[in-house]
């Protein structure tokens, strides 16, 4: 009789994650998707934060492969990225159109209650574009 180890869920679900975008497994990508999606939470990361993360975890990774894995994510459509001023990008593990609270006491994003924002029109994109996205931020700091 053969033993057969069987695989954290973590794990399972970090493979699962990056097989619905087709994304080769490699041990870096299985490693971040783990801290990432494992225990199956949304997240939003700043590529330092997760970085800083995989250390704590004992994964060898730069921050420049994290950097590059965060944005292949993004190509395969796993992830979003969410950039505030120019400056600074969190990325963030729920795909679907929804607004964010930046808080900016301490630089972090939530996720802000979908219904909450309603528009009733949007300008017409300038001739020869179209209309990709529309983020929302609403920025928050305690009176």
């Amino acid at each position: 009789m053969t033993q057969t180890t069987a695989q954290p869920l973590s794990s399972r679900r970090a493979r699962q994650w990056l097989a619905q975008a087709d994304l080769r497994p490699t041990r870096q990508r299985l490693s971040l998707a783990e801290l990432l999606v494992g225990d199956g939470q949304d997240r939003h990361v700043t590529a330092e934060g997760l970085h800083h993360a995989a250390s704590r975890a004992d994964v060898s990774v730069s921050l420049a492969t994290v950097y590059n894995t965060l944005r292949a994510f993004c190509e395969a459509g796993l992830m979003t990225e969410i950039t505030l001023d120019g400056t600074r990008s969190y990325f963030d593990t729920r795909i679907d159109d929804h607004p964010h609270y930046y808080w900016e006491e301490d630089g972090a994003i939530t996720d802000a209650p979908t219904d909450s924002v309603a528009f009733d029109r949007l300008p017409a994109p300038p001739e020869g574009t179209e209309i990709a996205k529309v983020d929302v931020v609403i920025r928050l700091r305690k009176n």
